[in-house]
């Protein structure tokens, strides 16, 4: 049964989740999350959305190689630089991170929300029409006790995905979120920047 939070609980300790064990999680709970994350906002209440739940070992080991390739090329080869950035990564942020790109193939369950219609799209507010739903995925797993955290690493491989996945040419995916029962860490609320740092009032930069 998923654990009694209140909204404000729930968004205040939802962390991205990285170490993930591989306990599997049911098709029950699959769908109610889902159920969640399609009442989340749709442009225009379009919902030319489709969601792939990805259970299967040959497919998630080789977009695991895109993801870690992605990782790698981004962040990996550059440990000593961002480390070094005192306004950058922390360790325990990277070493995080390091781990799902490691170790991405043994979550259990990934979830692909995907645009259809997309895939040429110029428009940079695309992500307005699912990423909201996606959030509220996320609060449903924490609901669940499950971990997520919200991956775009493979990217540069989004046409071998789309093939992966069974995807019209036109579809697009917008993310990857990896779920599972946390291995290791705890549900704590997100370290970020203090709001007088980052909320202005009528014009930036006015405090």
């Amino acid at each position: 049964m998923p654990e009694p939070l209140s909204v404000q609980d729930a968004l205040h300790s939802t962390p991205a989740r990285r170490y993930l064990s591989p306990e599997p999680i049911s098709d029950e709970i699959i769908r109610e999350l889902l159920d969640a994350a399609v009442r989340g906002p749709s442009g225009g209440n379009s919902q030319r959305w489709a969601w792939i739940v990805v259970r299967d070992p040959e497919v998630k080991a080789k977009i695991a190689e895109y993801y870690l390739e992605g990782w790698n090329k981004a962040y990996g080869s550059r440990r000593e630089q961002i480390l070094a950035d005192p306004e950058g990564m922390s360790a325990a942020s990277f070493n995080a991170a390091d781990h799902l790109a490691n170790h991405l193939a043994e979550a259990p369950v990934w979830i692909f929300p995907v645009l259809l219609g997309a895939a040429k799209s110029q428009n940079p507010r695309l992500g307005s029409s699912i990423y909201g739903a996606v959030q509220q995925l996320m609060l449903a797993a924490r609901a669940h006790g499950i971990g997520t955290t919200l991956t775009t690493l493979y990217m540069a491989h989004e046409a071998e995905v789309r093939d992966l996945l069974g995807l019209p040419a036109d579809a697009l995916t917008m993310a990857l979120i990896p779920l599972g029962y946390p291995a290791k860490g705890r549900w704590s609320q997100p370290k970020r920047r203090p709001l007088d740092e980052v909320v202005f009032f009528e014009k930036f930069q006015t405090p």
